[in-house]
């Protein structure tokens, strides 16, 4: 938070001048380019030294915003209008660079309060920018108080947008919704179905399902309903008409999970396979340039060895569903080597060791890596990683579900990512929403869902095992 109080016209004599630093950092290059227009891939790169070149956005953009900054903020301040900018540039700028821009009155004419500025962006000794600007300066004070900086960050990958796109000209999915009895869990599929994605059926207590989508002025007439006459036999019966074929996918609502799941689970009617259940967040973290796949954050509590080869199948299988051809499956633990008082390592270890085996197919992994070198080149290599997969993930397995969950949820609530969820391991795709979840998040995990459902109509990227 920062205060700024202005210099009026009449306060201001020449030769007074005033300096502003500010390093550069590779997301305001990126919103520079934005701006700009200016989006040439030798400019973005993280890998490309320098912003340079007659045209290069970072250099008019970022050097004329510096200047207007101490401008209109430091000297003459709050309510400075710039009326004009003359600068020449030499040198270049990288991100990372300190730079710092000085303003200098030279001139102040008696015509509508104008002051003329000299002007200079300096990286260290050299001068980078050079020119003059003329303002119009405020003849009163004016304060600004608790002015706040934003952050910006940059969205790299919308990846559900790309999956919304995958979903068009599929065929709708079946899809069985438990007890959606309060507003998002009705409204949410309901939106899904306008979109083409699914073609729900209503479990749930008919009287209920009724009464909110009256409060919502919603028409139940094109969808069938299920009415059972509580949540608990809602999941029941999704999970029985999940047996018998009559649909794909089901999808949680207003129920609490483990109702749901106690349904799934059952030995004799549930919809277990040989494949342990697993859980998946699908999220679009803004500042990676990849869909970042996380598991198991919601299911298997403490997973052993084998449980964690089917959680990371399970994994590998949906990548591939969503269009990633061989995954790079990351084995996370607390650090990169293996150490016996760290059973993480170990199990990383041999999780790798059983996809050489064929054992774990379909995709490419590695580990033990900590959570750095598998999402950052430059720690990868900082720390003399060889690999295909450190730096570059696909795939993160946690070693439990704790590590997993607290990943996930500081990704979506620090970082801005947004986030999917389905199960799999079972006879069908199963959506886990939750209360707190937006509609695009909604939307994005009905998407996971239906082109993981069309993959299994369709038997495409079957991994055989």
């Amino acid at each position: 938070m920062n205060s700024f109080t202005n210099i009026t016209y009449d306060e201001i004599e020449v030769g007074r001048s005033e300096s502003v630093s500010r390093r550069l950092s590779q997301t305001e290059v990126e919103a520079l380019a934005l701006v700009s227009g200016d989006i040439d891939k030798f400019h973005l790169e993280n890998d490309s030294d320098a912003v340079s070149g007659d045209g290069a956005f970072a250099k008019a953009v970022g050097a004329e915003a510096l200047v207007t900054g101490v401008l209109c903020r430091r000297l003459p301040g709050p309510g400075t209008t710039v009326l004009s900018q003359s600068l020449e540039f030499s040198g270049m700028i990288r991100a990372g660079d300190k730079l710092t821009a000085t303003v200098t009155v030279v001139e102040k004419r008696t015509d509508n309060n104008v002051v003329v500025f000299d002007c200079r962006v300096s990286r260290g000794e050299e001068s980078i920018v050079t020119g003059t600007a003329t303002v119009q300066a405020p003849v009163e004070r004016i304060s600004y108080s608790s002015v706040a900086t934003p952050n910006m960050i940059l969205r790299r990958n919308d990846s559900f947008a790309k999956m919304l796109e995958q979903c068009k000209g599929l065929p709708s999915t079946f899809c069985a919704v438990v007890h959606p009895c309060d507003r998002d869990s009705l409204l949410g599929p309901l939106e899904a179905y306008k979109m083409g994605l699914i073609e729900p059926v209503l479990v749930g207590p008919e009287a209920k399902i009724r009464a909110v989508a009256a409060a919502e002025g919603v028409d139940l007439s094109p969808f069938r309903i299920e009415s059972t006459e509580h949540s608990h036999a809602a999941a029941e019966r999704a999970v029985e008409m999940a047996r018998a074929g009559e649909v794909e996918s089901i999808m949680k609502g207003s129920l609490h999970t483990d109702e749901l799941l106690g349904a799934v689970v059952s030995s004799s009617k549930g919809l277990r396979t040989a494949r342990r259940m697993s859980h998946v967040f699908v999220l679009d973290v803004p500042a990676y340039p990849r869909t970042l796949f996380i598991t198991d954050a919601a299911i298997n509590i403490y997973p052993d060895l084998m449980v964690k080869a089917d959680i990371v199948q399970n994994a590998i299988e949906l990548a591939r569903d969503l269009g990633i051809e061989t995954p790079k499956v990351a084995i996370l633990s607390a650090v990169e080597t293996i150490n016996p008082k760290i059973p993480s390592t170990v199990d990383a270890a041999t999780l790798c060791k059983m996809a050489d085996r064929g054992q774990i197919k379909g995709g490419m992994l590695d580990g033990p890596l900590a959570f750095d070198n598998a999402i950052n080149l430059e720690a990868a290599k900082t720390k003399g990683i060889v690999s295909d997969v450190a730096g570059l993930a696909d795939i993160l397995v946690a070693p439990d579900l704790e590590a997993g969950n607290m990943i996930a949820k500081q990704l979506q609530y620090l970082a801005g990512a947004d986030s999917a969820g389905i199960v799999l391991g079972t006879r069908v795709p199963i959506v886990l929403t939750s209360r707190a979840d937006t509609v695009r998040t909604r939307l994005a995990s009905v998407a996971v869902m239906s082109l993981v459902a069309n993959a299994r109509r369709t038997g495409q990227n079957s991994t055989g095992v």
